[in-house]
């Protein structure tokens, strides 16, 4: 197991850049990271494999009276509801419809700012590298793997620092490949696994893209 807790996100980029390269499956690939933790994780792995980064925006459906807790996740066009949970606690389907709405209309603004009038990437035929810093649930992970999988891919493959056995093993059915450096028995939150874990913001998401693309790195195809 990789020696835990990683110093920060970079350093959890570059590890899994290394565990990447051994793989030729991750050429030609594009590096698709979720905003907005996994954005430094994606970054230093574009810069080492010389791969373009891009993002998927993954949007968490929160409980109305209670916003941290997941009922679903969307992405692109893709919706994963919590069914079991929505019933337990008497959601009506109009809140529901209503908390997507919103969310749709917060993914929208956010994609529109981190790509900066830039198109979304191509992955027909492609392999799709996803990246987040960390797996918890899973559940917004496997809104972008589903949505990706619209796309046409030639694969995808999920690629994360650390992860619960549980979320790992739901994305290990969905995604062609995992790649998950570390699985502590006792996971906790993501935040632990690090020494430092500071909130990304959009500002040094949108820094972060705007220098990839500068790099030869960013501008592979």
């Amino acid at each position: 197991m990789t020696h835990l807790p990683f110093a920060d996100r970079a350093e959890a980029g570059r590890l899994l850049a290394a565990e990447l390269a051994t793989r030729s499956t991750a050429q030609p690939g594009v590096v698709l990271a979720l905003p907005r933790g996994g954005v430094p994780v994606a970054f230093a792995i574009a810069r080492q494999l010389h791969l373009p980064l891009d993002v998927i925006v993954v949007r968490k459906l929160g409980v109305p009276w209670q916003p941290e807790l997941a009922m679903g996740a969307i992405a692109g066009q893709t919706r994963i509801l919590n069914y079991a949970l929505i019933e337990q606690l008497g959601i009506s389907g109009k809140e529901v419809d209503s908390i997507v709405a919103a969310e749709q209309a917060e993914m929208r603004r956010r994609e529109e700012r981190y790509r900066a009038g830039e198109a979304a990437p191509d992955l027909h035929n492609r392999t799709a590298i996803l990246i987040d810093d960390g797996l918890a649930t899973g559940s917004t992970m496997l809104a972008a793997v589903r949505h990706v999988r619209t796309l046409h891919p030639a694969r995808v493959i999920v690629a994360v620092p650390v992860g619960s056995k549980d979320a790992c093993n739901l994305l290990r059915g969905e995604a062609d490949e995992l790649i998950c450096l570390a699985a502590p028995e006792m996971f906790g939150a993501v935040g632990q696994w690090y020494r430092h874990f500071e909130q990304v913001s959009d500002e040094e998401v949108e820094t972060l893209l705007a220098e990839s693309r500068r790099l030869p790195s960013g501008s592979a195809s």
